[in-house]
């Protein structure tokens, strides 16, 4: 379930839909490159409570991607994949702009979009 060692503190914890396969193949993609043992991937459909941790239930986690930083701090939707994408060094300039603002005024809408037809092939 988790990539970075029990004595580390993983940079950043992504919770994903692993019942969905797109979820499930896109997070498979990002487990393969550089910098992602820094990252604890937890999949939300197999998980408990405890693995979710504070403020994340497991139909919130199934609904939409999360991530939480270091701190503690829990972002989800397009900020999630901007932030996952700037703890990647691959895509880190990717994150850096997808996480501005303007950029995220045009992301978290597309990713809605994308959470409602998603439901299709989860079913598959």
């Amino acid at each position: 379930m988790s990539d970075a060692t029990a004595t580390e503190t993983p940079e950043l914890t992504v919770y994903y839909d692993g019942g969905c396969p797109i979820c499930r193949r896109e997070i498979a993609g990002y487990r393969r490159v550089d910098g992602a043992g820094r990252i604890d991937w937890i999949d939300a459909s197999s998980a408990d409570a405890t693995a979710l941790g504070d403020g994340l239930t497991a139909e919130a986690a199934l609904a939409r991607m999360h991530v939480r930083d270091a701190d503690g701090r829990l972002v989800h939707g397009a900020a999630a994949f901007a932030r996952l994408w700037a703890s990647l060094p691959r895509t880190r300039w990717l994150g850096r702009i997808a996480g501005s603002a303007p950029a995220l005024a045009l992301l978290e809408p597309a990713y809605r979009v994308f959470l409602k037809v998603r439901p299709l092939w989860r079913r598959a």
